[in-house]
């Protein structure tokens, strides 16, 4: 489908926590009921309210302003009368429409007996914000969630009721394309808010669990897989790992409240714990959640705190048994960070000396807890149980191609495989080279040799790496029939190198293009 799943994106981020029970079937107050969704989903189909036909409707730059939370073009384009227009200026824009326009464009009034819309005199007006969410195969999916909190205000849910539930945000998306997508018989998203890592999770997972710290979420969770098309997740509501007790997991995903705040002002954001401890303890525990060979994947912030190495504290998170890839994406100074939380809770629309007293209670907190810098990025981990675990933590900014759940898994294979074979074993095995891996030659026009080779990737993390004419070499020969060793003696011997020195130095070398993905074992 060509809109894809990052459709009408604004900054947000989910609710945070999980139950100790499971929730019932019936709605909080003021939230529609779930149980005809399913006609009004043919009903939205019918009229093409999906994120190809907004595309089709809105035009490219209509369309790209309501990723940017600005209406006024999506307001001119449905002007008409079409069921289309209806339903992108009710459930999209949250504009009053008439009553029988509404009822022609929707399954007569069981919208509004099931309380998706409320009506006033000759007009109804959408309870819910219903978005369009393309599928990774091309599925027709819906986000619910609350009025205001996914387009119409650049601030987000700023100034709302601390717990609304946000819709779909970058963050959200950018999880679920991390995320491994192989069979799995049980999975668990923590913190599920509207829930979009259910929806994909219950895509390839026999049972799905949807854990969060708001009943509302909840109730948002099953009415966004409803209206789906997707089959029901146990719901139950609590803190962190409290609902689910000594449960275990196929796969754990949570884009928790991550944000480092003084207090715990906001559900959907703060994390309510000192620092990053949050994080910390989400991390710390996965460990005792997950079946081996189990996954479990967060969207995180953390500290960076003086006197201390960020990624040796990241280490320390990592549970026994489990290898890890921390990526760090972006970093903030204290400033910055306090200044975008600041705005996102709409106090920079606040007085002078209320805005400056929350500036000095976030900047009081930082001091407090030595934090000169607060990192953002992902953290996978993987349940292999060796005694020998392996945790990568790397500082990645560049673009990278998404979705990379599939990288992720590959990941972990290539260190497994590392893991299991010494010197010996890898030069004895056969690689290739892995798809759309160029190699550049840089140097000075006209020079006779390059200065430097450089092999890039052009999918997943788009890695680059300088290597030297027996590495440039080897990389270009590897099709997967010589074993490493012949081809290592075949280039010492065009090289007049003696060979058994190059096989001794050069297993480092094919260690690292393994490890990074550009190279891949060929197995028997």
């Amino acid at each position: 489908m060509g809109a894809g799943p990052w459709v009408f994106v604004s900054a947000s981020r989910h609710n945070g926590g999980v139950s100790t029970t499971s929730v019932s079937a019936t709605s909080p107050a003021g939230l529609p009921v779930p149980d005809r969704a399913a006609r009004l989903r043919d009903a939205l189909l019918a009229a093409d309210f999906t994120a190809d036909g907004l595309l089709d409707l809105l035009g490219a730059p209509a369309y790209a302003a309501l990723a940017r939370s600005e209406t006024v073009p999506a307001l001119r384009a449905t002007r008409g009368d079409a069921p289309l227009d209806t339903l992108v200026r009710l459930f999209l824009l949250q504009q009053p429409v008439a009553y029988e326009r509404a009822r022609a464009a929707l399954p007569g009034d069981e919208a509004l007996e099931d309380g998706w819309l409320v009506r006033t005199g000759d007009e109804v007006r959408a309870t819910v914000d219903v978005r369009p969410y393309g599928g990774p195969e091309g599925e027709d999916w819906f986000i619910v969630s609350d009025l205001g909190c996914a387009v119409g205000g650049a601030g987000g849910a700023s100034g709302r009721d601390e717990g609304m539930v946000l819709g779909v945000g970058g963050a959200s998306t950018t999880l679920a394309g991390l995320t491994v997508r192989t069979p799995v018989a049980s999975a668990l998203d923590l913190g599920t808010g509207s829930g979009i890592q259910a929806l994909h999770a219950a895509q390839h997972a026999t049972r799905v669990t949807a854990t969060d710290l708001n009943p509302r979420a909840l109730a948002f969770t099953r009415l966004t897989l409803a209206l789906s098309g997707a089959p029901e997740a146990e719901l139950r509501e609590g803190s962190l790992y409290e609902p689910v007790g000594s449960e275990t997991f196929d796969l754990i995903v949570s884009n928790p409240p991550f944000v480092i705040s003084p207090g715990a002002r906001l559900t959907y954001r703060d994390g309510g714990m000192g620092g990053d401890d949050l994080c910390r303890t989400l991390v710390q525990q996965a460990g005792d959640r997950l079946n081996e060979g189990g996954y479990a994947q967060f969207l995180a912030n953390w500290q960076h705190v003086e006197g201390e190495e960020w990624q040796e504290r990241l280490r320390s998170w990592v549970p026994r048994g489990c290898d890890a890839w921390i990526v760090q994406r972006e970093v903030q100074d204290v400033t910055q960070y306090a200044e975008l939380w600041l705005r996102d809770a709409g106090d920079h629309r606040t007085g002078p000396e209320a805005y400056a007293e929350r500036y000095e209670a976030w900047l009081d907190e930082f001091e407090a807890r030595r934090t000169k810098a607060i990192g953002f990025g992902w953290i996978t981990l993987h349940k292999s149980g060796s005694e020998q675990p392996s945790v990568t933590v790397e500082e990645w900014p560049h673009p990278v191609e998404q979705p990379l759940g599939e990288a992720i898994r590959a990941h972990f294979a290539r260190q497994e495989y590392l893991r299991t074979h010494d010197d010996a074993a890898l030069l004895g095995d056969r690689f290739r080279l892995a798809d759309e891996v160029v190699q550049e030659q840089v140097g000075l026009p006209g020079a006779e040799d390059p200065e430097h080779v450089v092999l890039r990737q052009n999918r997943g993390m788009r890695r680059a790496t300088t290597v030297d004419t027996v590495g440039a070499g080897f990389a270009g020969v590897c099709d997967g029939q010589l074993d490493a060793g012949r081809i290592l003696d075949a280039i010492a011997q065009l090289l007049g190198e003696d060979p058994v020195r190059l096989r001794d130095r050069t297993p480092e070398s094919i260690r690292m293009l393994v490890g990074q993905g550009f190279l891949e074992p060929v197995g028997e």
